[in-house]
């Protein structure tokens, strides 16, 4: 069942705080195995498709972060623009973690735009989430500014009103701009069989995980409880990657 288009989207965005931004230079004191490295490798660029989603990341990392996102959420638009980006530099590129994105599906225009993200090769995922996401104040604006009788087609989820939307609000012409076929792009956005499997795979990611709301995260198999954003999410992975003073021993002098 698709839910409502939740039309009261949040306009201001959370500032870069500087208060966490400030505790992520934690990140790379000494001896902190959540530190930048001066190589700090590749595995960001790995990507493959999964059975709920795309997996980004060193496939034998230990830690698994699952990423449960709404591509119509403006708090789920924030964390990829604020969060994903430390993530990558600080764990995904030095192979330490993997990151699964999966969609949660909360009405029709975010089964059109999920559809239009897992379009196409998997190691294109993470640049057309992105795509989608770092431009979703312009597109979200204006399915926001729609007439309700468009909105409707759109939130029915059926293939022309997945199409439409696609096409009215630009999404088609975002990703074909980063120079992907319109037609692969028009044929996913058609699918039928595809949009009845993201239905299914969000109900069963509800069911596993008691996903309540977005974005919400879960840690090695478990829903971090009350965690919806990078503020909620850095203290988690912090307390994790960064080695207690105990297991840093200073250097004898």
């Amino acid at each position: 069942m698709i839910r409502p288009l939740l039309l009261a989207a949040t306009t201001a965005a959370l500032a870069l705080a500087i208060g966490p931004a400030a505790a992520q230079q934690d990140l790379s004191r000494p001896g902190s195995t959540f530190a930048e490295q001066d190589n700090p490798g590749t595995w960001s660029a790995t990507a493959t498709r999964t059975a709920r989603g795309h997996v980004i990341g060193n496939p034998e990392a230990k830690t698994k972060l699952i990423e449960f996102i709404s591509y119509t959420c403006p708090h789920c638009g924030d964390f990829a623009a604020r969060g994903e980006p430390a993530l990558e530099i600080v764990l995904l590129q030095p192979g330490k973690i993997t990151l699964e994105v999966r969609p949660v599906i909360r009405n029709g225009l975010d089964l059109a735009v999920t559809l239009l993200a897992q379009c196409g090769d998997p190691a294109g995922f993470k640049g057309r989430h992105q795509t989608l996401m770092l431009n979703q104040a312009v597109w979200l604006g204006k399915a926001q500014a729609a007439p309700q009788s468009q909105q409707a087609i759109w939130q029915r989820g059926d293939k022309a009103g997945r199409t439409n939307a696609a096409s009215a609000l630009g999404l088609t012409a975002l990703l074909a701009d980063r120079g992907q076929s319109r037609a692969e792009l028009d044929a996913c956005v058609a699918d039928d069989r595809a949009a009845k499997a993201l239905l299914d795979n969000d109900r069963a990611d509800e069911a596993e995980f008691g996903v309540t709301g977005t974005p919400s995260f879960a840690l090695d198999g478990k829903l971090l409880g009350d965690v919806h954003s990078w503020e909620g999410l850095y203290p988690v992975l912090s307390a994790k990657f960064t080695a207690a003073p105990a297991d840093n021993p200073a250097t004898p002098g």
